[in-house]
C-alpha cells in the first residue's frame, strides 16, 4: 500500500489529537523538551511534536518529506503564536551536522521509516548524551467499540489496509535504537480516553492511512458517506469516547 498523507493533510492538521500533556510532563521529567534546548523532530507531519515542544520553549526543527504537512505545520504555529522551522528532509538524512542537536524526537511515524538508518542518523545528528524520544498516540480498538467498527469498515474499503487491531505498544522499537548504538533504553505507556464529536472522528478517520493517505478522492467520498451511517445506527452518542494509548521510548546516545 503506498502513503501519502499530501492530499489529507487539511484533515490531519484539523482532526487528528494531538499528544496529550501528560506526555510533555513525563518528558520534561526526563530533561526532554526543556527550555533552551534544540530539537529535531522527525517525520513532523503537522507538528503536534514540534509545536507542543516549541510551547515550552525549545527550539525546534520540524523536518518531513510532505510538503503539504509541512505547509500546515507552519500554518498551525503561526495560528499558535509558535515559532518552528521546517525542512524537507528524511528521517534517515536529515541534512543537519554532526552533532548538532539536544534532542531528536518521532511522533506517530517510527514505522514509516527504514527504521535503523533512521536509528543511526538521530545518533549521528545528537550532542553526546542526548537522548532519542519516540513516541505514538493510537487509537485503541477493543471488542464491540467505535475503533473496532471503524477499522473493519477501513478493511473492506481498502483490503490492502493492514494496520488494524493494534496495542499501541511497540516492542520492537528498542531493538533499533540499541542497534545503533543508543543506550539507557526506558518505555512507558499510559491510557487516556479522547473526546470525538461524529464530525471529528469521520475526519479522524479520513486522515488515516487507510482512507486519505491512500485512497482516490472519489473513494474516500464513498468510505466517509458508509462511516456517517454506520456511526449514526451504531454509536449514537455524541460526543465519542475514543480510547488512545501513549507510548514512548527514550534513548541516551553516547
Amino acid at each position: 500500500m503506498t502513503v501519502d498523507f499530501g492530499p489529507t493533510a487539511a484533515d490531519y492538521a484539523r482532526f487528528r489529537a494531538g499528544f496529550p500533556a501528560e506526555l510533555f510532563e513525563r518528558f520534561a521529567g526526563m530533561d526532554i523538551g526543556l527550555e533552551g534546548q534544540r530539537i529535531l523532530d522527525l517525520g513532523t507531519g503537522t507538528g503536534a511534536l514540534a509545536r507542543g515542544f516549541a510551547a515550552r520553549g525549545a527550539a525546534v526543527t520540524a523536518i518531513d518529506i510532505s510538503d503539504d504537512m509541512l505547509a500546515a505545520a507552519r500554518d498551525l504555529a503561526a495560528r499558535e503564536g509558535l515559532t518552528i522551522e521546517t525542512r524537507r528532509a528524511g528521517a534517515e538524512a536529515t541534512g543537519l551536522p554532526d552533532n548538532a542537536v539536544d534532542v531528536v524526537t518521532a511522533g506517530q511515524c517510527w514505522h514509516w521509516f527504514d527504521r535503523p538508518a533512521a536509528a543511526r542518523e538521530a545518533r549521528r545528528v545528537l550532542l553526546p548524551g542526548g537522548r532519542l524520544a519516540i513516541c505514538h498516540f493510537d487509537w485503541i480498538p477493543l471488542p464491540g467499540n467505535v475503533v473496532a467498527a471503524s477499522e473493519r469498515l477501513i478493511e473492506r474499503h481498502n483490503p490492502a489496509w493492514t494496520l488494524g487491531g493494534g496495542t499501541g505498544l511497540y516492542p520492537d522499537w528498542p531493538g533499533d535504537v540499541a542497534g545503533a548504538g543508543f543506550g539507557g533504553i526506558e518505555t512507558f505507556s499510559f491510557d487516556s480516553a479522547v473526546p470525538y464529536t461524529h464530525t471529528a472522528w469521520r475526519g479522524r478517520i479520513r486522515a488515516s492511512a487507510g482512507v486519505g493517505g491512500s485512497l482516490p478522492a472519489a473513494a474516500v467520498a464513498r468510505f466517509d458517506a458508509e462511516h456517517a451511517e454506520m456511526l449514526a445506527e451504531h454509536f449514537p452518542g455524541d460526543p465519542l469516547g475514543v480510547p488512545h494509548r501513549a507510548f514512548a521510548l527514550v534513548a541516551t546516545a553516547p
